[in-house]
């Protein structure tokens, strides 16, 4: 049985092959990697000391999508949408409710002890805050080495040439190794992170808001260092952001949320060319660098009062009380997430069947 560099059987985890693109996940059906279904996120509020009446803050409501081997994937959408939440539902940092999540045909779900620690290797995050997600008592090169010893990497005795190569691979210094957090500048300290994050050679990263905490400059650089390691180790994104211009530089596929729900889904260049839903045109509106032709398309939409409150929502769409197209039915009954055109899902009552915009 031939084994990869980082001492894991061929058969255990896929490699790189020619072109940088991974060979599949045993059991992966169609090219997808990741598959969701129906997840939920429901926390359960304390009540007040006069009431037995329990409640429920919906984070993420029945959200369903795949990705394929290889690309990205981008959940949009302002803050409170449940889009973190989603993402460490996945990765399993917090409890869900309801749903299934796969991984070729492993059921991150369901599975548990040895097995879902073996399933860990092929799942990490990236995470939004550079300063608070490395520990500062350790220095950077043990950071990054931390994951090969936890998961049984490898040969232990390669592990520190494996670290320098991964500082390498970021944009770092081997020699940075020995110095503390404190001592990195943010965009250094996202780089660690991405490093940490390479180490076991996984196939999906889940970045959350991995630049929203940066300078612009220092942005652009890990953006375009995020697109280079996918390209060298045939990565898979699930891509976390707010911002539409990070979003359309970074994803082969956006879906927006809104209070826990997915109210749009298409391919970037359908998303881009014909936006949809109300609350996505909305967004366009807003973003002040977005393309100009892009936003022609939204014309100039200002949203009235704030986000409902997810504790217990109401029936009908979520987003009725601030949209400006809202009917009747849209109070009444939840609008589904329906196919409207090739790949392109909307969850609006307003939207024609062929892909037309609100009427």
């Amino acid at each position: 049985m031939s084994r990869r560099d980082d001492g894991f059987a061929a058969k255990e985890s896929p490699g790189v092959g020619a072109g940088g693109v991974r060979e599949g996940v045993h059991g992966e059906r169609d090219g997808v990697l990741l598959r969701v279904s129906g997840l939920q996120v429901h926390f359960e509020m304390k009540g007040g000391p006069f009431t037995r009446r329990r409640s429920y803050l919906h984070a993420v409501d029945g959200v369903s999508f795949s990705v394929q081997r290889g690309s990205t994937f981008g959940l949009v959408g302002e803050s409170g949408c449940g889009k973190t939440t989603t993402g460490l539902a996945i990765m399993r940092l917090i409890r869900f409710t309801g749903g299934h999540v796969e991984l070729g045909d492993l059921p991150v779900s369901e599975l548990s002890g040895e097995q879902f620690r073996q399933l860990r290797r092929r799942m990490q995050i990236i995470f939004q805050d550079p300063y608070a997600s490395l520990n500062p008592r350790i220095r950077a090169g043990r950071i990054v080495h931390e994951p090969l010893d936890l998961m049984r990497i490898g040969d232990p005795a390669e592990h520190d040439e494996r670290v320098a190569e991964l500082f390498r691979s970021v944009g770092l210094r081997p020699e940075h190794r020995f110095l503390f957090p404190h001592q990195f500048s943010g965009g250094q300290r996202q780089r660690i992170g991405i490093a940490r994050a390479l180490a076991s050679r996984p196939d999906l990263i889940v970045c959350d808001e991995p630049v929203s905490a940066l300078d612009v400059a220092i942005q652009a650089q890990i953006l375009n260092l995020l697109r280079r390691l996918q390209g060298e180790f045939g990565l898979t994104y699930l891509f976390i952001s707010h911002d539409m211009g990070v979003i359309q530089h970074m994803c082969d596929h956006v879906a927006v949320m809104y209070l826990g729900m997915i109210v749009e889904q298409a391919e970037r260049g359908e998303f881009f060319r014909n936006p949809l839903h109300p609350y996505t045109l909305a967004l366009f509106s807003a973003v002040p660098s977005l393309d100009l032709r892009v936003k022609s398309l939204a014309g100039r939409i200002k949203l009235q009062g704030d986000m409902p409150s997810p504790i217990d929502p109401p029936p009908g769409c979520r987003f009725f009380s601030r949209c400006p197209s809202a009917i009747d039915v849209c109070r009444e009954q939840t609008p589904a997430l329906r196919e409207v055109s090739a790949g392109h899902l909307v969850a609006c009552h307003r939207v024609t069947p062929g892909g037309g915009p609100p009427v």
